[in-house]
């Protein structure tokens, strides 16, 4: 003979779903959201990496001569061959180096065959020989154009008496050394004086960050340890449901 109401484990089981619908809703969204932010990063990666590419690409073509006009966007990283005189002014950019440390960028003004007035990049200086003579006269120098971007909001002004620097600002250097908005960083010198003490910083894209793999496995990570929690917890609502009936 049946009873009036509904079985047992009818009642247990509805029970138990009304206390597993939030926190199996909640694990499901939060779940997918973090998968989401995963993806999004793995197609970053490929966006990064396709960048880089055609960075390299650019960065490694033949020299060419520095065109008459420029823009800092559609000729950065341009390969460039110039020849001209250097002057003794300098600016000295604070930086450190992997294997290398602590040292200054050493920016010269370099003064081209046709008269115009550019800056270059020469490399790396050890601290204690930023008071030395700087070589002048003419040179033979290859290298890339660049517009570095590293001002931030937490980069120092620089000290204009003692020509220190903490990042390269071209328009702002091109202001204090008197000459045009344009950098070379020297990837190799052909011709003129050298120096032992400077150690050549060509651009080059291992400088880039890229980081979208390392997010995207954090992201993924988030997303597994979020959906083992998640059943953890609807078990043991469970299994707590299955005791107490």
């Amino acid at each position: 003979m049946r009873g009036d109401g509904p079985p047992a484990f009818c009642l247990l089981k509805r029970g138990v779903m009304r206390r597993i619908l939030v926190p199996l809703l909640i694990g499901v969204v939060g779940a997918g959201i973090l998968i989401g932010l995963g993806v999004w990063q793995v197609q970053r990666l490929a966006w990064k990496e396709n960048i880089l590419a055609t960075i390299d690409a650019r960065l490694s073509a033949a020299p060419v001569d520095l065109p008459e006009t420029l823009d800092p966007e559609d000729d950065k990283y341009l390969p460039v061959r110039v020849s001209g005189t250097l002057e003794p002014d300098a600016l000295h950019v604070l930086v450190g180096a992997k294997d290398l440390g602590a040292g200054y960028r050493l920016i010269q003004p370099l003064v081209l065959d046709g008269g115009r007035r550019i800056m270059v990049d020469r490399g790396l200086i050890p601290l204690d020989a930023k008071a030395a003579v700087r070589e002048t006269g003419e040179v033979g120098l290859v290298g890339n154009l660049h517009w570095p971007d590293e001002i931030d909001g937490y980069t120092p002004e620089p000290d204009i008496a003692r020509g220190i620097w903490f990042a390269r600002d071209v328009p702002a250097m091109a202001n204090a050394l008197g000459t045009e908005p344009v950098l070379v960083v020297v990837r190799r010198q052909e011709a003129g004086p050298q120096s032992d003490e400077i150690t050549a910083l060509p651009v080059d894209t291992a400088a880039i960050s890229n980081n979208h793999l390392q997010y995207a496995i954090t992201w993924f990570s988030l997303a597994a340890i979020w959906l083992t929690m998640t059943g953890y917890l609807i078990w043991r609502v469970t299994r707590r449901q299955e005791t107490e009936g």
